[in-house]
């Protein structure tokens, strides 16, 4: 009797890798040029009034999330010479760069006068102004989830090695990181602001015009790297079966159990995304009084070496954690059931949230002494340590996901799985911008009254007191509590997950059988 014929997984190059990761990147950076620059520029810079923001963002991140199930049966029924994620990779980044920079061609809603008090637009121009945020806002979500989802997805096609894939996906996670880049983008464009000062243009109107530059250029250069992946990927695993229809894959989502017990995971998880909605005006206000060039530099005009080393410690704390996790993630996983590292992460990630506003009340609301600090960039640290182990897990467990759905059903559903991905990520959004907008409107934090902020912080105003500290402690209060509530929810659903490694290992064994014996290598 012969000896059975030895299956090698095919797999992607490392050029292929690199430019997977490169595409994936830029495309991250363009998220979080939205995700957190565009939530600033709507309320601190054209002063669009914070309850008219969250229901923008709210509606339009709950359309998106209906509308990315649509679209991953869309992505399973793609059939071309390329295969069915590479084409969108291809062609879709052009159109996501005119849609990103929509949102900021837009007018002012109000801005300060010469008295300190504010101007608002005609009734005509507000109503316009409103319209247009929205209508540009839920355009971007469509034709960014036209490109994300195929590139989330390509990952399980890329290759029929599970330690490949986990290893592409967690590079990925990592790589996603490198989409910080954006978030700077709330502190590049005041550097700009110089430009159209000059033409005479009021301090309001020429951070808007600084703005609108920065947006234009950063997303460019985001687009360009995006458009690697699309060039570098190829797909190996072959589709089997027809693809189901629209409905037939919604039944699919909800009838898969381990999909189903993450999918509700993740929603309980939402108000984890007011750390990246809140960060940057929290960032901006309470570390730079909304003047990042006169915080940096000293009456001399030297650098202020401690307040950039301060804001260098929280930067660490807030994205290091989640970047180190990344990275060491998959090994822990290796080693430790997926399913008990899920929800150890989620139930003692609940506790370094909680402490984010214990210490900012126990400080009396001065976090910038050094101690305090150090203290806050440390637990930031910890709490995004367990955000990025959850990202890891989740898109790990997915596409064991898709492989259990093949290996019960016949069908692989890897758009509409990683839709599910997606509209995790975009459902919580909404819900999360629903609780800031509720909160900043309770405390006042909204429209004329930031316009009011920012002419009394350029006159010599601090952040850390002006209202009584109400605006600051509302900050703090966003990334701390609702988070750490969001966290520990997030465990019930998971508890009694039902795939163990062992048996998608079995499922994936068998798969890579039979496909092998299909194409005759065995």
């Amino acid at each position: 009797m012969g000896r059975k014929k030895a299956i090698n997984p095919t797999t992607y190059s490392k050029g292929e890798l690199t430019g997977y990761l490169v595409g994936l990147a830029g495309q991250n950076i363009i998220y979080n040029i939205i995700a957190t620059g565009l939530t600033f520029y709507f309320q601190s810079v054209i002063f669009i009034p914070a309850i008219a923001c969250s229901i923008i963002f709210a509606v339009a991140r709950v359309w998106d999330a209906i509308n990315d199930p649509m679209m991953g049966s869309i992505v399973d029924k793609t059939r071309t010479k390329w295969g069915k994620c590479k084409p969108y990779l291809m062609f879709v980044p052009p159109v996501i760069l005119i849609s990103t920079i929509l949102p900021f061609l837009n007018g002012m809603y109000a801005w300060p006068d010469e008295t300190g008090s504010s101007v608002l637009a005609p009734l005509s121009s507000r109503i316009l102004i409103i319209a247009w945020a929205a209508v540009s806002y839920i355009l971007w979500g469509m034709t960014y989830t036209i490109g994300d989802i195929p590139l989330w997805g390509v990952t399980s096609l890329m290759t029929e090695n599970q330690n490949d894939r986990a290893k592409v996906l967690s590079l990925a996670r990592i790589f996603a990181s490198v989409g910080v880049i954006g978030m700077a983008f709330t502190f590049i464009a005041p550097s700009f602001q110089g430009i159209f000062l000059a033409k005479g243009m009021d301090n309001a109107h020429s951070l808007r015009a600084a703005y609108i530059l920065t947006a234009v250029i950063l997303t460019l250069i985001s687009t360009i790297m995006f458009e690697f992946a699309g060039l570098s990927v190829h797909e190996r695993v072959a589709q089997h079966g027809e693809p189901h229809t629209m409905k037939e894959n919604f039944q699919t989502m909800w009838r898969c159990r381990p999909f189903r017990q993450l999918l509700i995971s993740g929603v309980l998880r939402s108000p984890i995304q007011l750390l990246s909605i809140v960060a940057m005006t929290l960032v901006m206000y309470y570390f730079f009084n909304n003047d990042l060039a006169g915080t940096l530099t000293n009456a001399d005009g030297g650098f202020n070496i401690a307040i950039i080393v301060k804001v260098l410690l929280l930067f660490i704390g807030i994205m290091g954690g989640m970047l180190v996790s990344s990275g060491v993630t998959p090994g822990l996983a290796s080693r430790i059931e997926k399913k008990k590292l899920y929800n150890v992460y989620s139930l003692f990630g609940t506790i370094p949230f909680l402490l984010i506003f214990l210490i900012y009340k126990i400080s009396g609301g001065n976090l910038l002494s050094w101690p305090m600090t150090v203290l806050i960039s440390v637990v930031f640290f910890v709490a995004s340590w367990a955000q990025g182990g959850l990202n890891v897990l989740q898109s790990v467990m997915i596409a064991d996901c898709v492989d259990y759905e093949e290996y019960n059903n016949g069908v692989r559903p890897d758009g509409v799985f990683f839709a599910g991905q997606s509209f995790i990520t975009k459902l919580s959004a909404g819900i999360a911008a629903l609780i800031q907008g509720g909160v900043f409107a309770l405390v006042g934090f909204s429209g004329k009254n930031i316009a009011v902020l920012n002419d009394a912080l350029i006159k010599g105003a601090d952040f850390t007191t002006y209202a009584g500290g109400k605006y600051a402690a509302a900050m703090f209060f966003l990334v701390s509590v609702p988070p750490a509530i969001g966290m520990a929810l997030s465990a019930i659903p998971t508890l009694k997950y039902a795939m163990s490694d062992a048996e998608h290992n079995r499922m994936l064994d068998e798969l890579n059988a039979k496909r092998h014996k299909e194409k005759g290598d065995a």
